[in-house]
């Protein structure tokens, strides 16, 4: 027997012991494994080195440092208001609140996600507008900057961040700024060399081992969080860099939504944010002191809890409250998301609303950003608008914004898409939202996005070309590791 015999007998050996560990080891979601099974059969040697890279399993890990959380009193908190919601005497604020306690309380059970009911929050839908309130807040901090994103480019909008960074640490702010290093591939520590000169601190999310190899690349912080004096929190769907403020010629506007936050909310984008920190950064660890947590002096009216999710979690936190708020609406559904590539179980529920004659309505880009993705998420669209949902293309840039909101009341504005990948890989934050304020002003939000769509009718989809039908069977077939 020659080498290359031998060789391609062990790479066979390798395929068999790698099928045997994703179908008895992993135990992975089911299309996952399928989707692995056939990428191991026709692309043995390659389907190896990508599983390698991207095949890994996080949900048995314990990733986040836990420790000290206590001195927060969060635990306590949330112990004693699932008691309360349980035996009937926590006292909502708000009829929107208190009708939607089954959800409420899914996601306190799930996540701990404590419910907070004396927030102000605006709404941003426009980049220009967004980071022309967060720079006037980042100015006017006293004592500390905690800033987490994705994607954080050294564009212009990224040099100017980091020079006012840079000036408020040396006014004396604690200035901390985290990224994921997939998501900021292109961006090093030498584009912060002034800000640590001046006593700021970056940390970097799984990073690299080996320039442009990392073994966890599947993996992505995706959040976008800015916690400012323990006062003033963001949260949402902009990224930093150029593009976000419709600047690129590729995606020309860029809607996307984000939410400005006050009240004690803030303290769970604080603690999401300590825990993120403290995971990246091993060696700069942040305590759990009181002057991250200050007294609530903001007097709002809105109910909110901010969720967490990730593949080390035990639920798929988010986008279990999507389910539920799907299969709880009486009258609308509207969803605005740049992928929708569902599992079973959210496109069952989707499903299930729209022959149930709720008002259905999907806005989607008229454009890709990952090209796979993007066809994956129109071959989906075929049974939804069978099913009587309406789906709506944006055609005045890109769309970006994750938002959901149903029967003008509870909504979701946050980081997590509607797909496989914000489910299952990612580490994702949404604030889920109750009072009927936000709920029609969300909703008035979409409907205002509408006069900038074309709609996908059932016959306009039934005249895709040949080549786009094939196009979508095979990012379809991929979309469970997309």
């Amino acid at each position: 027997m020659d080498i290359i015999s031998i060789l391609l007998s062990l790479l066979v050996l390798l395929n068999i012991m790698l099928a045997a560990v994703i179908v008895f080891m992993e135990r992975k979601d089911i299309h996952a494994t399928w989707a692995w099974l056939l990428i191991l059969m026709f692309l043995p040697f390659i389907g190896f080195i990508l599983y390698l890279i991207l095949g890994q399993n996080l949900s048995r890990k314990r990733l986040f440092n836990w420790d000290g959380i206590e001195k927060i009193g969060l635990k306590d908190s949330i112990d004693t208001q699932l008691r309360q919601i349980e035996d009937g005497s926590y006292h909502f604020h708000s009829d929107t609140a208190k009708n939607n306690v089954n959800l409420i309380t899914l996601l306190l059970r799930s996540d701990g996600a404590l419910l907070t009911q004396d927030n102000d929050i605006d709404v941003f839908t426009d980049g220009i507008d967004k980071f022309s309130e967060l720079i006037t807040d980042l100015a006017a901090a006293n004592d500390h900057i905690h800033l987490q994103y994705y994607i954080f480019r050294n564009d212009s909008i990224g040099k100017r961040i980091i020079a006012l960074l840079t000036e408020k640490a040396l006014a004396g702010v604690q200035v901390r700024v985290l990224y994921d290093d997939m998501g900021s591939r292109k961006l090093s520590r030498k584009h912060f060399r002034s800000l640590i000169r001046a006593g700021g601190e970056v940390g970097v999310f799984f990073p690299s081992r080996i320039p442009y190899v990392n073994s966890r690349l599947n993996y992505r912080n995706h959040r976008k969080i800015v916690v400012i004096d323990g006062e003033i929190g963001y949260v949402g769907g902009f990224n930093v860099g150029d593009e976000y403020l419709g600047r690129t010629k590729r995606f020309g506007y860029w809607r996307d939504s984000h939410l400005r936050l006050r009240g004690s909310s803030v303290k769970a984008l604080q603690t999401r944010f300590i825990l993120d920190w403290n995971q990246a950064s091993k060696d700069q660890l942040i305590e759990y002191e009181d002057h991250y947590f200050p007294p609530v002096e903001t007097k709002g009216e809105l109910a909110t809890q901010i969720v967490s999710s990730g593949p080390d979690t035990e639920y798929e936190e988010i986008k279990n409250g999507y389910i539920k708020m799907i299969t709880s609406a009486k009258d609308s559904v509207y969803i605005q998301t740049p992928y929708l590539i569902p599992d079973a179980s959210l496109l069952d529920a989707l499903r299930i609303a729209a022959l149930a004659g709720k008002d259905v309505r999907i806005m989607i880009p008229n454009k890709p950003d990952h090209i796979f993705v993007y066809w994956a998420t129109y071959s989906y669209m075929g049974e939804l608008l069978k099913a009587g949902a309406r789906f709506f293309i944006y055609d005045a840039g890109f769309i970006h914004a994750k938002m959901i909101v149903v029967d003008r009341s509870v909504g979701s504005i946050g980081t997590a898409n509607i797909d496989v990948r914000s489910f299952r890989l990612n580490f994702e934050v949404n604030a889920f939202l109750y009072h009927d304020a936000i709920g029609k002003k969300l909703a008035a939000i979409f409907e205002h996005d509408l006069e900038q769509c074309s709609e996908m009718t059932a016959q306009r989809y039934r005249d895709r070309g040949v080549w786009i039908r094939f196009k979508e069977s095979i990012s379809r077939l991929l979309s469970p590791i997309l």
